[in-house]
């Protein structure tokens, strides 16, 4: 124990001083932070603090000295606090003197103090532990940023025992999210602050993620900051590998890679709530930094996103995707395109979990932008003539396919791999987008069968390997109807889309790639086509659905543009139709319609091209000599191939093989006197003389039923249909003068003379479309006026004799003279309505 003396104080001159007391000197240094000088006099905890830092730095920690120190905070736990607190005093001082070795060994000893104390008390120990990781986070020395980070994981991986309710780590995201992008000139360097900045990051997700009162780092403010972060360091993969050629691949040093793993985890950790949060960065990132277009490394994220969810997460990625499509609308073609690769991958991955209401939402939003892209790209017809921007239209438009084919495939390829259930809802939802006969479209007549055309390519590839238990369930009449009445369009392409929609949901048991092409299969049993006994529901399909399959083929191949290709996928259509569909009935009813097309292309009352007669031949010899094959009928098989042969020898233009040659010479008319050139109803009903065949019914020719379709004339425009409307309205207003014509035998003769009348009726209807097309708006308008004015009229004469004032006891108003006077009435003179009476 030092000695007690009194001293006096020395002159202030020279700056010493003498004291009464020892303890005044204490108080005097201790005041002045110079207590090292008596080591004895300094708290306990003081004294084992100091003793583990050596008087070189480079000797490292004092083990033993660290351990006396471990042993007294875990025995005394209360004194956490103000070791901490010292020791941080100490770290703050070295820092700012550079005496970064002993900054190292202060954080080492912190570091074992945290991992060996878990009490309840180590909380203020935590608070002086992060003030010391920030302390060498804000310093600007790269060794210092990465000793902080390193401790900081370490603190992470800490199970504590009692949650924290006043710890925030906003400062350590917005830290370590700027080292993330760190921009240091020696790329080693840069690269180690980076993977420093995203360990942090990870430690600060595995430190909040699970704590129910940290669910604050899910908020925008932090995942704005969280996921760029990890985004930029997954761009730079490149430039990370480029500087490290020569060494095996380390997750633990390369940023790409950590960040990637990363941020799997940060995804794999979020809730219901929490996942638009974590995905809108993403979005916003790859428009900041213009990563649409080419979109490679927007689909790499979104792989790893919908890979990393939670399965019933799903929807809410797609949702937000095609929020931001919306947003996008007016963008360049490219970028659109590649946002909907994007979604085509999404969905890809998310067609095959639970996607839950999406569906229609996705299905409805493709359209959408692909009427908008349809319309984006024929915005500029006026212009196109102007030899200026020729070259800068013909971009845009080659720009605005490749948005077009990218909405078809992701609505192609998200359709087909629906269910089966869901999948006819999506064919449904889709037929009722597409433009069909007789329903007003607000675009040009251009537009419009782009749109049919590309709606239609799209229903091809939802309704690919449809299987459909039954024909009903995969051609309803809500579908039937529409899919029939595109069939019907002066458009070969539109044609030939809906025929391959129809082979997809007819062969149940992918028999059409056997069938490809039109000819004369000389085995078809080569062709181990299979097939099954058809079902009492499709028996019942046909029989009221069946005529208007045979209906629309019937009128769908004497079109005048049609080409080779509309004549094989008829065949193939007639052949599925046999193979799956028919029974003994329907058989009957396939061959009188073979023979109504070989009439039909005889006859020629239309005036149909030759090559298109010739085509209907050749398609009616084609589909006879599969049917007589798939039926076994040796009789039937007989005639046919006898007529194929004669066809071979005196008219192989009515055959496939010939008839669709580039360079096949047509004749100028066909024989209809040569018999053996065509098929015989009379030889084909005795062939079928065998029991389950209907053979009278052969001999009723087969007639297509008429429809509202057929009486009107196709629809090109808007107007047309306006047109046909008034037009038939004003026929159902009787002239006056027609009603008072006087009955004669001329009269009667002329109604019974029905030569010129078609014409007329086509004269007439010609003038009023032109009167609707050119006449001036003014002049329609005051037409429809006039017209309205005398309906008004005619009702208010009506109104007049039928609602009148029913009489009063008190008397009705007489006006006699300029005065109103009142007249009674007695009550037994008025007349009440029979219901009122009793």
């Amino acid at each position: 124990m030092l000695r007690r003396y009194r001293q006096v104080p020395r002159s202030e001159a020279d700056g010493t001083f003498r004291y009464r007391h020892s303890w005044e000197r204490r108080s005097f240094l201790s005041r002045l932070g110079v207590c090292g000088c008596c080591g004895p006099l300094r708290p306990r905890y003081k004294r084992l603090v100091g003793n583990i830092f050596p008087e070189d730095p480079k000797d490292g920690l004092v083990k033993s000295d660290m351990e006396k120190l471990t042993f007294y905070a875990v025995s005394a736990p209360e004194k956490l606090d103000r070791i901490g607190a010292y020791l941080a005093e100490r770290l703050s001082r070295d820092v700012v003197r550079h005496r970064y070795g002993y900054v190292v060994i202060a954080m080492e000893a912190l570091d074992q103090l945290l991992m060996a104390c878990h009490s309840q008390s180590i909380k203020p120990f935590v608070e002086s532990f992060l003030h010391m990781v920030a302390k060498l986070l804000e310093s600007r020395e790269p060794d210092l940023q990465v000793l902080g980070t390193n401790s900081f994981v370490k603190f992470a991986n800490i199970e504590e025992d009692t949650p924290s309710y006043h710890r925030r780590y906003d400062f350590f995201v917005s830290q370590f999210s700027a080292m993330c992008h760190s921009t240091h000139e020696d790329p080693e360097t840069r690269s180690r602050i980076r993977v420093a900045g995203i360990k942090g990051l990870q430690g600060v997700v595995r430190k909040t993620v699970n704590d129910e009162l940290q669910a604050i780092i899910w908020e925008p403010q932090h995942m704005d900051k969280l996921i760029p972060s990890m985004l930029f360091n997954m761009q730079d993969n490149e430039d990370s590998e480029r500087y490290r050629p020569l060494r095996a691949p380390n997750i633990e040093e390369n940023p790409a890679s950590l960040a990637e793993s990363c941020f799997r985890e940060l995804l794999g950790r979020a809730a219901y709530g929490n996942m638009n949060n974590a995905v809108h960065p993403v979005l916003v990132h790859l428009d900041n930094h213009r990563l649409w277009d080419p979109n490679d490394f927007a689909v790499s994220c979104f792989r790893i996103i919908m890979y990393s969810i939670q399965a019933q997460h799903s929807h809410h990625v797609i949702q937000q995707v095609l929020s931001h499509l919306d947003t996008h609308s007016k963008n360049t073609p490219r970028v659109r395109a590649g946002i909907v690769q994007v979604l085509l991958e999404t969905v890809a991955i998310a067609a095959k979990g639970s996607i839950g209401p999406t569906v229609l939402e996705v299905f409805n939003t493709l359209l959408k932008h692909l009427r908008m892209s349809v319309d984006f790209e024929l915005g500029d017809g006026s212009r196109r003539n102007s030899a200026s921007s020729l070259s800068s239209t013909r971009t845009k438009e080659s720009e605005e396919r490749i948005v077009q084919n990218a909405i078809i495939q992701t609505i192609g390829f998200f359709g087909g791999n629906l269910p089966d259930y869901q999948r006819a809802e999506v064919m449904m939802f889709i037929m009722g987008k597409v433009p069909v006969y007789g329903t007003p479209c607000h675009t040009l007549d251009t537009g419009t069968k782009r749109i049919q055309a590309m709606l239609l390519s799209s229903l091809i590839m939802v309704t690919s390997g449809f299987k459909c238990k039954t024909i009903c369930a995969g051609l309803p009449m809500a579908f039937l109807e529409p899919l029939c009445s595109i069939s019907l369009m002066e458009d070969s392409e539109l044609r030939q889309l809906v025929l391959e929609i129809l082979h997809n949901i007819v062969d149940r048991h992918d028999n059409r790639a056997k069938l490809r092409g039109i000819r004369i299969i000389p085995n078809v049993a080569a062709l181990k086509i299979k097939r099954e006994k058809i079902s009492k529901q499709d028996v019942v399909f046909m029989k009221k659905h069946g005529q208007q399959l045979y209906r629309h083929i019937y009128l769908g191949c004497k079109e005048e543009d049609n080409v080779q290709k509309n004549f094989e996928l008829l065949f193939t259509a007639l052949a599925l139709i046999t193979i799956e569909l028919a029974n003994e009935e329907v058989v009957i009813d396939l061959i009188r319609l073979s023979i109504a097309l070989q009439d039909m292309a005889l006859a020629n009352e239309e005036n149909m091209p030759m090559f298109i007669r010739c085509g209907i031949m050749a398609l009616v010899a084609a589909y006879l000599n599969f049917l007589s094959q798939m039926i076994a009928n040796p009789p039937f098989c007989q005639h046919v191939s006898k007529v194929i042969e004669m066809r071979n020898l005196d008219a192989p233009h009515l055959l496939p093989e010939h008839v669709f040659r580039e360079k096949c010479v047509l004749p100028d008319s066909l024989d209809r006197d040569d018999v053996g050139l065509y098929f015989q109803t009379a030889d084909l009903a005795e062939a079928l003389s065998v029991p389950g065949y209907n053979v009278e019914r052969l001999a009723v020719p087969y007639i297509p039923q008429v429809t509202d379709e057929d009486r009107l004339p196709r629809r090109k425009s808007f107007v047309d249909t306006i047109s046909l409307q008034v037009d038939i309205l004003s026929n159902s207003l009787p002239d006056q003068s027609q009603l008072a014509e006087e009955i004669t035998f001329e009269t009667l003769k002329k109604a019974i003379d029905t030569t010129g009348l078609e014409e007329q009726e086509r004269e007439r209807r010609r003038q009023v479309m032109e009167k609707f097309q050119k006449a001036p708006f003014e002049e329609i308008a005051a037409h429809c006026e006039s017209k309205a004015n005398m309906l008004h009229d005619r009702l208010a004469q009506i109104f007049e004799l039928t609602i009148r004032p029913p009489p009063s006891p008190s008397g009705t108003v007489m006006v006699t003279s300029g005065h109103a006077q009142y007249q009674s009435v007695p009550v037994y003179e008025m007349k009440f309505p029979d219901l009122c009476v009793y």
